[in-house]
């Protein structure tokens, strides 16, 4: 009787905001779980595939566990030291890449911030077309070939060291640092660059932790730029060398006698297995880089986001 009168006494708002339900909260919990598993599916399955039987992979009879244990496609990925070559070139690509990368977007970002740049806003708009319009692969490999960069490391460093995207998102995120700071550090003696490189970029951490994880997922996954700027296969990076083991793992059974088809089928059951152990051993690296950058992606991206 009393809890009734104190409802008839304070009677809830009609306009009051509702703390929400627990049905709700349970329906977006398994929602949200629901989501979770469709994205990492994908990828357990593809573990799962990588380490099971090649005769049960053959048949497409893993998905939930893995039936039967092998562990021959990472030795075979494993055991060639042209891999590791490969591995170490991919190295090289991405970390000069990266460096160079970052340099070129905080040095093409910074003078379009500057108040008094005659015509900064009409650069701006022009470094848009080439974000969106380019001149295709012809103009490109020829461009290559003219600076003598054709067959040499600098054909995959060169060519993509300036992104005009990535030169957007830093100038967003430096016209967020206050005016303030920068006027006194002018006060007290400082030049453009001593401003660029003592003050801005080190407040500038989270949008260069996001170009650097772009740079890096890009150039650790291309390969097509290497099969047409790199003839030599010492030069290849990693994925280039994973593409050819798969391609010179093919073979004709019609042309083997008895004995050399069983080996050849072993290999092929072999090879059906070693994409997705592919998929793995390139993957699993920039994985590992993500969690280094991951406290100052978030907010990288969504300072940096477009504006003008």
């Amino acid at each position: 009787m009393f809890p009734a009168l104190r409802r008839q006494r304070h009677p809830q708002p009609r306009n009051a905001i509702r703390q929400g339900s627990r049905i709700a909260d349970a329906v977006f919990y398994i929602l949200a779980l629901l989501i979770c598993l469709i994205t990492l599916y994908p990828f357990y399955f593809v573990v799962i595939m990588s380490i099971s039987s090649p005769m049960e992979v053959a048949a497409m009879n893993v998905f939930w566990y893995p039936k039967g244990f092998f562990l021959g496609s990472y030795e075979l990925i494993v055991g060639d030291a042209k891999m590791w070559r490969a591995y170490l070139n991919t190295i090289i690509y991405v970390s000069c890449g990266t460096a160079l990368n970052c340099l070129m977007a905080v040095l093409g970002a910074y003078p379009l911030t500057v108040r008094n740049l005659a015509g900064r806003r009409w650069v701006v708009r022009y470094l848009l077309v080439p974000m969106y319009f380019g001149g295709g692969l012809i103009p490109a490999y020829l461009l290559v070939n003219k600076l003598g960069l054709y067959n040499t490391m600098g054909a995959i460093i060169i060519p993509g060291a300036v992104g005009i995207w990535n030169i957007i998102l830093v100038r967003t995120y430096f016209q967020t640092i206050p005016e303030s700071l920068k006027e006194s550090a002018f006060v007290d003696g400082a030049s453009h660059l001593q401003l660029l490189f003592k003050i801005m970029i080190p407040v500038s951490k989270p949008i260069m932790a996001v170009v650097a994880i772009y740079t890096i997922v890009g150039i650790w996954n291309s390969w097509f730029d290497a099969l047409v700027y790199l003839p030599n296969e010492k030069l290849h990076p990693l994925q280039m060398y994973l593409y050819r083991v798969i391609v010179q793992q093919t073979v004709d059974l019609k042309m083997l006698s008895m004995e050399d088809a069983r080996n050849a089928a072993s290999n092929m059951l072999t090879n059906i297995q070693l994409k997705y152990a592919i998929i793995v051993f390139t993957t699993l690296p920039v994985l590992f880089t993500y969690p280094f950058f991951q406290k100052y992606f978030v907010k990288g991206a969504l300072l940096g986001s477009l504006k003008e």
